[in-house]
C-alpha cells in the first residue's frame, strides 16, 4: 500500500507536469496522460487546502459558536 502523497508534493509534482507540457517536448499521448495525472492532484490539492480550512474555521471559532473574521496578512 502506497503512503499517501503530502500537498507539497502533489504541488511539486504539478509544477514539473506543467514544465513538461510547457516544454513542448511531450507527445500527444503523453500530454494526455499528464493532463489526467494533474487533474488529479488537482483535486487532491483542493481537498486538502478545503480541509485545512475547515480546520482553521473550527479553531477561531469563538467560544459562543460565532466565527470571528481577521484579516489575513
Amino acid at each position: 500500500m502506497d503512503e499517501p502523497i503530502s500537498f507539497e508534493q502533489a504541488f511539486a509534482r504539478l509544477e514539473k507536469i506543467l514544465e513538461a507540457m510547457n516544454g513542448g517536448k511531450v507527445s500527444l499521448e503523453e500530454s494526455l496522460k499528464l493532463f489526467e495525472e494533474a487533474e488529479g492532484l488537482m483535486r487532491l490539492c483542493s481537498h486538502r487546502l478545503n480541509s485545512a480550512e475547515q480546520r482553521i474555521e473550527q479553531l477561531i471559532k469563538g467560544r459562543d459558536g460565532a466565527f470571528r473574521t481577521e484579516p489575513f496578512a
